[in-house]
């Protein structure tokens, strides 16, 4: 049986967004409370009932937000332009070769705005 199982996770990070016009509110330094889902896909193990462990999962989390929470994206390699479609390719690129089963990367700026990705095989 294959399945989906999600983790949440959350992070508090500054940014600007220097390729906006000048007037352009994201352009200058602001911050959000990100809302992060991990997204992984796989057979269930019919033995343990489940395919990939909650704790397991949350271990390989960990790191990435230690990079992330309360920094400076701007100043973090390879998020120099750091809007929600380039930070949730940034983290998805960090999670897969750790988490081979993660197959969609969340990432919600605010409540009502967010962005997914799941790259396709054009992308790679």
């Amino acid at each position: 049986m294959k399945t989906r199982i999600i983790r949440k996770f959350s992070f508090d990070a500054a940014h600007q967004l220097f390729t906006m016009p000048e007037w352009h509110k994201c352009r200058r330094m602001h911050g959000h409370t990100y809302l992060c889902e991990v997204v992984c896909e796989g057979e269930v193990d019919p033995e343990v009932g489940f395919f990939l462990d909650y704790g397991d999962l949350k271990t390989k989390i960990d790191p990435i937000v230690q990079q992330l929470d309360h920094h400076y994206l701007n100043d973090i390699p390879g998020l120099q332009v750091p809007t929600a479609e380039m930070i949730a390719k940034w983290i998805y690129e960090k999670l897969k070769p750790e988490l081979p089963s993660l197959a969609i990367l969340r990432l919600w700026e605010t409540p009502n705005n967010g962005v997914e990705y799941a790259p396709s095989a054009s992308d790679a």
